[in-house]
C-alpha cells in the first residue's frame, strides 16, 4: 500500500495521504493512520525540493502553506476528541469530497485572490491535523487553474511539505505522536522512497488532459475504496 501511493504522490504531485490514511485506518487507530500519513509525507518531503521550489508557483504556495500550518493543531484537536468510527467515515468523506471538487470546470481567471488562498491554506491545515490529507482543498485550487500540470505538481508538493512539517510538531506537542509511530515511519520509509522515485519518473510522460483525469480518477478511488471497507 505504501509503495502503491508513494508512486500517485510521485506522478500527480499528491494521493500518498489521501490513499494510505484510510486504508491504514483499518488496520489501526485513525489517529495512528493520521500520524504515519504525516511522518510519512515529512520525511518525503525534502526529496526533490530545490527542483519543486523553482518550478512551484511561489506567491500563492508559500500563502496557502503559512495559513495551513498555523491551522494544523486545529485538526489535532479535533481528532482527539472524535471517536474512531466517526473520523474513519470523516475521512471517507474528505476523500469523496475532493473527487467531487476536481469535477468542477477550470476557472476563468488565472490566480483565485488572497481571500480564496487563505482560505484553502486554513482547510489545508485542519485537514492535515484531523486526517494527514492537505490535499482535498489544495488540488482543486490548483488543478481549476489554467496551469501546467508541472506547476500544479510543484505547488501541491511545496504546500505538502509545509502542512507535514506543522503536522510533525503538532502530533508530537499535543501526544498524538510517539516514537513507536515514528519507528513504524521508518521502516515504510524506504517503500515510499522506492514508489515516488518511479511515479517521478513517469511524470511528465502524459499529456496535461490525461493527467488532469488520472489525478480526478485516483480521488474518486480513494474515497470509495474508504468506504467499502468502513461499511465492511
Amino acid at each position: 500500500m505504501t509503495f502503491g501511493a508513494a508512486y500517485i504522490r510521485g506522478l500527480t504531485g499528491f494521493g500518498m495521504a489521501i490513499i494510505l490514511v484510510p486504508l491504514f485506518g483499518m488496520i489501526v487507530t485513525p489517529g495512528e493512520a493520521v500520524v504515519i500519513g504525516i511522518l510519512l509525507q515529512v520525511l518525503i518531503g525534502p526529496v526533490g525540493l530545490k527542483v519543486i521550489f523553482a518550478d512551484a508557483h511561489r506567491q500563492s504556495a508559500l500563502m496557502i502553506a503559512a495559513f495551513a500550518m498555523l491551522a494544523t493543531p486545529l485538526g489535532i484537536l479535533l481528532l482527539k476528541v472524535t471517536t474512531p468510527d466517526v473520523a474513519r467515515l470523516m475521512i471517507a468523506a474528505i476523500a469523496i469530497g475532493a473527487f467531487a471538487l476536481v469535477l468542477l470546470p477550470q476557472r476563468g481567471e488565472l490566480r483565485p485572490g488572497p481571500k480564496e488562498t487563505a482560505a484553502t491554506g486554513i482547510a489545508s491545515g485542519i485537514l492535515t491535523g484531523f486526517a494527514a490529507m492537505p490535499g482535498p482543498p489544495v488540488v482543486p485550487f490548483y488543478l481549476r487553474q489554467p496551469i501546467p500540470p508541472k506547476e500544479a505538481r510543484a505547488s501541491m508538493m511545496l504546500v505538502f511539505f509545509a502542512t507535514a512539517i506543522a503536522g510533525t510538531i503538532s502530533a508530537f506537542a499535543l501526544g498524538l505522536a510517539d516514537a513507536r509511530l515514528l519507528w513504524l515511519s521508518l521502516l515504510l520509509f524506504p517503500s515510499v522512497l522506492a514508489g515516488n522515485w518511479l511515479g517521478a519518473k513517469s511524470f511528465g510522460k502524459v499529456p496535461p488532459s490525461l493527467w488532469r483525469s488520472f489525478v480526478a480518477g485516483i480521488l474518486g478511488l480513494a474515497g470509495i475504496s474508504a468506504l467499502i471497507r468502513l461499511f465492511n
